[in-house]
């Protein structure tokens, strides 16, 4: 597992792990079962606090993409069998998209525009995995 943090990312340090971490299982750098290095660990090769490293576990914990056990390792959780339902879509995406969808607005941009973009992510996303 690979992390490296922007010192100028505007996002806080945790937020930048858990989105890599997130980015590693979906192209398929991180598989279930895989064992992430240990909180400590993690700090140390990076040079940040201990604290920040278990938040940002506890949100993917959290989000049910990392098991933990007892004397073990955090690991990779066995992804979904069955999509999430509307809800849960709802509860997780939405704030975000509609930052997004705010964002793409005050850049100028237009529904058929955004849409686009989001297209061309998924799709070299989608190629990279």
């Amino acid at each position: 597992m690979l992390i490296s943090i922007n010192e100028q990312d505007y996002r806080p340090v945790y937020v930048q792990i858990v989105n890599q971490v997130k980015q590693q299982i979906q192209d398929g750098s991180l598989k279930p079962g895989d064992e992430l290095p240990s909180v400590r660990e993690l700090a140390s090769s990076l040079g940040i606090n201990m604290h920040t490293v278990r938040r940002a576990y506890l949100v993917l914990r959290d989000q049910k993409l990392l098991v933990f056990r007892l004397g073990q390792q955090a690991r990779v959780a066995r992804l979904r069998s069955r999509p999430a339902g509307s809800a849960e879509v709802a509860a997780v995406i939405g704030e975000r998209l509609q930052e997004l969808i705010t964002e793409a607005f005050l850049l100028g941009l237009s529904r058929d525009d955004f849409r686009q973009i989001v297209d061309e992510q998924i799709t070299i996303r989608t190629k990279e995995s």
